[in-house]
């Protein structure tokens, strides 16, 4: 599991590869990831967008935009965490992700971001790990 903490939030990241969704004779390899974004703060904060950068194990980078994470913009109370499963495909056996939450303070409308620890995208048929 990775982890990262930016003002009083945790973001842990755990990559899981799955080989029933992959097709590495096509040159395709699916990852699941499941994020869970901890509030070890006072505010009450939004998660209001994601920008995720992907790259595989060709050097080939990817830039992912856009609100909310699935289809929400949760709200996350001080003690409380909320947590997402999604998926990546990539054509190469390996490659990395990383990103920013941009969120607000719910009472105050201050934005600010938060990073997602790098975290990296390893197959059976990576022939050189990348960690």
């Amino acid at each position: 599991m990775y982890e990262q903490e930016t003002r009083d939030i945790v973001v842990r990241a755990e990559p899981i590869y799955l080989d029933d969704e992959s097709d590495p004779d096509a040159g395709r390899y699916v990852w699941a990831y499941t994020i869970e974004i901890e509030n070890r703060g006072r505010e009450i904060v939004q998660l209001l967008r994601r920008h995720w950068n992907i790259t595989d194990g060709h050097g080939q980078r990817q830039e992912v935009r856009g609100e909310g994470v699935v289809g929400k913009q949760p709200v996350i109370e001080p003690g409380e965490a909320f947590r997402y499963t999604s998926a990546c495909p990539l054509t190469s056996p390996s490659g990395w992700m990383v990103g920013l939450y941009h969120m607000i303070d719910v009472e105050t409308g201050a934005a600010f971001e938060i990073a997602i620890p790098p975290f990296a995208l390893e197959s059976p048929f990576s022939s050189k790990l990348a960690n």
